[in-house]
């Protein structure tokens, strides 16, 4: 009955290696062929290869996390039409190699963004934040985007050309490189002159336009993923709100219920991510579960604690703005649906996501965000918990 544990790994450069995974009381890995360039097919020979090495070391190739959406579908401009057909071919390439859970995003530009890689909390790790003010000062005075203070209350603009006074040039270059450079997952980065021309491709989509765009790549790979028997499962936004004067499409649980609603098939499905949608405010993490739960192919279990402004930092798995048990109570019971009525896809596989860095990895080269010791913590504790819910499900 239990949700499927699994661990995201960025392949052979990884700090944390297939052996090391093999170690956490997880089978299912997460991955994708980061080497291959965005809108690029990926070929059966390159997905077996990678798949032969997971497998060799016990485990399986549960997820795949992501097939990067090039931007040219995004702007619904350039190549796009081939964009989308060797999509749909890497779509049909995966489910002849046997994986069957396919997770992307639709963030214009920039994939998820933070400020700040090492904020540094009151017992001694260190975690991933997004400050509002300091973004708003990269905004404003380093990359310059024009009337970019409308995007932002005065007092936050104050606040920022305060804090952009006090940088000093080392800040500022590693403020710019924690924006523009790539998180873990991102598969592009980029330099000042080179994302204000990127930006410009999007003066004339908004968020309405942008949101045809998703809809009208949905629609045309979704039935390709249906055939083949793939499940798609698109991840948040993050954050889950507009920054750098970028639209955003699936911050809310009306953004999500207007996706599935405009592809009403089963292969068109959700990422829950309760770190994402849970920054925002107005989301009901519990009740969204609940509702979206029979769309749900695939979940990011993290919490996040934000403030009255819009910043907010990684927390503990257990604590910050997510009920996590009632969200792990929803989820299971789905799960216990799904067995119950032997739909075809029961599988309900997550992970533990966006670690702190503590201990030994607090001086080892990590990937922000996904250290081996901060994530099993995570996983350790959601497993524990997982537990004590099914106990609790028994008994009722």
């Amino acid at each position: 009955m239990a949700l499927e544990a699994t661990w995201r790994w960025f392949g052979g450069n990884d700090p944390v290696s297939l052996t090391d995974i093999r170690q956490l009381g997880v089978e299912g890995i997460v991955t994708a062929l980061h080497h291959i360039p965005n809108g690029a097919v990926w070929e059966v020979g390159a997905i077996k290869e990678h798949q032969k090495q997971i497998e060799a070391a016990g485990l399986y190739w549960s997820v795949v996390e992501s097939i990067p959406v090039h931007e040219d579908i995004k702007t619904r401009s350039g190549n796009y039409k081939q964009y989308i057909q060797r999509y749909q071919e890497t779509l049909i390439n995966l489910a002849t190699c046997g994986i069957d859970t396919v997770c992307y995003n639709f963030m214009p530009v920039l994939d998820w963004t933070r400020t700040h890689l090492d904020y540094r909390l009151p017992n001694g790790v260190k975690a991933l934040k997004f400050d509002l003010v300091a973004f708003c000062a990269f905004d404003l005075f380093l990359l310059q985007r024009p009337k970019a203070a409308a995007s932002y209350a005065t007092t936050t603009v104050e606040a920022a050309e305060n804090y952009y006074k006090q940088l000093g040039e080392e800040q500022a270059q590693q403020l710019t490189s924690n924006i523009l450079a790539g998180l873990p997952g991102a598969e592009e980065g980029y330099t000042l002159n080179d994302f204000r021309e990127k930006l410009a491709t999007y003066d004339q989509i908004d968020d309405k336009k942008l949101r045809q765009h998703l809809y009208a790549f949905v629609e045309e790979i979704a039935p390709v993923a249906a055939s083949v028997g793939i499940k798609l499962a698109i991840h948040p936004d993050d954050p889950p709100f507009p920054i750098l004067g970028l639209p955003r499409v699936l911050s809310t649980e009306a953004d999500a219920q207007m996706l599935l609603a405009q592809v009403n098939s089963p292969a068109n499905g959700l990422c829950f991510c309760t770190g994402s949608y849970g920054v925002y405010e107005g989301n009901d993490l519990v009740g969204m579960a609940q509702r979206l739960a029979s769309r749900i192919h695939f979940i990011h279990l993290r919490s996040t604690k934000r403030d009255e402004i819009g910043s907010f930092y990684e927390a503990d798995h257990l604590e910050g703005d997510v009920d996590m048990y009632g969200v792990m109570k929803a989820l299971l019971a789905e799960q216990i649906r799904r067995k119950q009525v032997e739909v075809s896809h029961t599988r309900m596989p997550f992970r533990p996501d966006h670690g702190h860095q503590m201990l030994d990895d607090l001086s080892k080269k990590t990937n922000p965000g996904y250290t081996a010791i901060g994530r099993m913590k995570g996983l350790a504790a959601l497993q524990g918990l997982q537990k004590g819910v099914i106990k609790s499900l028994e008994l009722t």
